[in-house]
């Protein structure tokens, strides 16, 4: 069972854009992960999936996730270090943009997101609107896995719901 996310009013959300900074715990990217995301996206490029020919043929010295995979852990590390407003109905992935994929993540690196709340204001009534500049850190690397700005939808909850 997961610990339940922190909470804070959506108005206090708000006057904390462009103050507000997160980072996450270390997340490990195993082969087993690697391999599996390759199975669900259907790329099975040797890089990701063949530990003995990425090692021979590529500069990395061995497998590394896909550009995806690392981008998809996003949602795991929100989870893992980001409040959400308490009053929450449900919150939507709104997209990104300006994503940048900098550096590879080598199979057994260890991974984590930092976050920066950039904006959190009315989108339309009875919604608010995110963004988020991000980035993914590799354990022991200066240079990160990926740079983003990501937007998200927080659907409040009605009066009396």
């Amino acid at each position: 069972m997961s610990t339940p996310r922190r909470t804070l009013p959506a108005a206090q959300l708000a006057q904390m854009a462009g103050s507000f900074e997160a980072v996450s715990q270390w997340f490990e990217i195993t082969q087993e992960m690697i391999d599996a995301f390759a199975q669900i996206t259907n790329d099975h490029q040797f890089i990701h999936v063949d530990p003995l020919r990425a090692k021979a043929e590529t500069p990395f010295g061995g497998t590394i996730a896909h550009g995806f995979l690392t981008l998809s852990m996003l949602s795991a590390f929100a989870i893992d270090c980001l409040p959400i407003a308490a009053e929450t109905a449900m919150s939507i992935n709104y997209g990104f943009d300006k994503v940048r994929f900098l550096n590879p993540v080598r199979s057994g690196a260890r991974i984590r997101g930092r976050f920066k709340l950039m904006e959190y204001a009315v989108r339309k009534p009875g919604e608010m609107q995110a963004r988020y500049n991000v980035s993914v850190e590799i354990e022991g690397s200066e240079k990160p896995a990926l740079a983003a700005e990501w937007l998200g939808v927080t659907i409040l909850r009605k009066e009396g719901n």
